[in-house]
């Protein structure tokens, strides 16, 4: 451990936002609890209705628990959670999804990649944890780097190894960040309600000169998100597949602008069609829903 670490205990807060899914919420903070690593826990309840808020309250009366109207969803509860633990200071922040598991080593094993490139000259690292889906054993979430199809900008999901991988940005679900890049990335966007904003916090931190790595090995699982019922979904009618791809979950008009621009090159205005275009075609390659 770095001399500038040793002499403290090392604090960590952990970030989540949730909505009406409490047996999988509390399923997710047993996970955090059975670490060997103490944390504090900030816990964004945007409205449920299922009484989430009550059984956290009951079972994990540390947390600090948050609320929202409804209106936040996942960007915005993410944002007020790190917001108010940006408030409070700490060496680690760590992103954690409300359905994601870690497993028991997982924050140790985080923090011991972050020391490992600390020790290297690279103390502006976000260290991202791969999750895998239950189901199937295969990566679900993760670092993401990028890639060229043609002109355009996008992404490809990157297999964890037994030693830290560099990549471009993540997909928000585990992801640690030290404090020295909270002070120089700030906050998530609040542009970014739902999605968009993990990618969007990766990149910025890159361009402001810190780098994003991978850590080893599997630390947690998560299954992938299906295509059903979803924009992409190509047994839905073309009305119904377009209103669902303008909602806030999938590709906002001014969100999805902000963030092709901001991240998709030159020619990102010819990119920005692409989501809508396959929402009026129902024409989808991948069987499940990516961040883009």
């Amino acid at each position: 451990m770095p001399d500038s670490f040793s002499s403290c205990k090392i604090s960590v807060a952990i970030i989540m936002s949730c909505f009406n899914r409490r047996d999988t919420t509390l399923k997710s903070l047993s996970s955090v609890y059975a670490q060997d690593e103490d944390c504090d826990i900030y816990l964004v309840d945007d409205g449920s209705s299922d009484n989430t808020s009550e059984s956290v309250r009951s079972l994990y009366p540390n947390v600090n628990l948050l609320r929202g109207d409804g209106s936040l969803f996942w960007g915005g509860g993410m944002r007020v959670a790190f917001g108010e633990a940006l408030e409070t200071g700490y060496q680690f922040y760590l992103w954690l999804n409300d359905d994601t598991f870690l497993e028991n080593d997982a924050i140790t094993k985080l923090l011991n990649t972050y020391f490992q490139l600390f020790q290297k000259g690279y103390p502006n690292s976000i260290i991202v944890g791969s999750v895998q889906d239950p189901a199937t054993g295969q990566l679900s979430y993760g670092g993401r780097l990028h890639t060229k199809r043609f002109i355009f900008k996008r992404f490809r999901s990157i297999q964890p190894s037994d030693e830290p991988q560099q990549c471009d940005t993540m997909q928000g679900n585990v992801v640690l960040i030290p404090h020295c890049v909270a002070e120089t990335v700030g906050n998530l966007d609040p542009t970014f309600t739902h999605k968009f904003g993990d990618l969007d916090y990766g990149l910025r931190s890159q361009k402001l000169g810190c780098k994003v790595w991978i850590a080893p090995g599997f630390l947690g699982k998560c299954s992938r998100n299906t295509v059903v019922n979803t924009w992409a979904d190509s047994n839905l009618n073309i009305t119904e597949r377009f209103r669902k791809v303008l909602h806030q979950k999938e590709f906002p008009l001014k969100a999805w602008t902000v963030y092709a621009s901001r991240h998709k090159g030159f020619f990102w205005w010819i990119h920005w069609f692409f989501p809508y275009i396959k929402a009026i075609t129902g024409k989808r390659m991948e069987k499940h829903t990516n961040s883009n």
